[in-house]
């Protein structure tokens, strides 16, 4: 088993930026891959963000691409850099994990065994 605490959300102004941190507890966090979703009001879950286990392989969403990056260090954090914010981006975002030592990226939710409560983004005009 995994829990995960998402923060850092918050109110930004378009083109700002902000920092997300989704901490794991529970089984040993160097054998999970991390992703990050997101869902807007009346929006179907979606995908932005996944990296594996070991760090060296991330894949990014179209419409984050360039502009968001995610990392995770050693101990037991994922992050998620987020730049030039846009309207769009809006939502709450979704930290996921699933079990595996290998070099895949899921971007389907499915794939996901564990989530955690989300941290609302809100970017203003």
């Amino acid at each position: 088993q995994v829990q995960l605490l998402e923060s850092g959300g918050g109110l930004v102004q378009a083109g700002g930026s902000l920092r997300l941190s989704c901490a794991a507890s529970g089984d040993t966090f160097s054998n999970v891959a991390m992703a990050w979703f997101r869902q807007a009001p009346g929006n179907e879950r979606e995908f932005v963000a996944a990296i594996n286990w070991k760090g060296d392989y991330m894949n990014y969403a179209r419409s984050v691409d360039g502009r968001f990056s995610i990392s995770r260090d050693t101990e037991n954090t994922v992050y998620l850099q987020m730049d030039s914010l846009e309207l769009e981006d809006t939502g709450v975002y979704i930290c996921a994990a699933r079990n595996g030592r290998d070099s895949y990226t899921f971007s389907t939710p499915s794939k996901y065994a564990f989530w955690g409560q989300g941290t609302q983004v809100t970017v203003s005009s």
